[in-house]
């Protein structure tokens, strides 16, 4: 997994029942592009994310601004 400062990152929920999560990547912490990431999430708290397999990182379509899976 690889993201950079603007994507958004979307964590799916674990349990039934249990709503997706949204956040804004702020900060990229590993190298080249790997985790973790300091994200911003849509409810206003922020903090550092190891991403796991029921995440998926959205890249900003170019010139468009609507992020899109990658």
């Amino acid at each position: 997994m690889k993201a950079q400062q603007g994507d958004e990152l979307l964590q799916h929920g674990r349990v039934v029942g249990q709503r997706d999560h949204v956040g804004k990547i702020v900060e990229v912490l590993g190298t080249g592009g790997e985790p973790p990431y300091r994200v911003k999430f849509e409810d206003g708290h922020e903090g550092v994310v190891s991403p796991g397999p029921d995440s998926v990182v959205r890249h900003p379509a170019p010139g468009v601004g609507t992020p899109t899976t990658g």
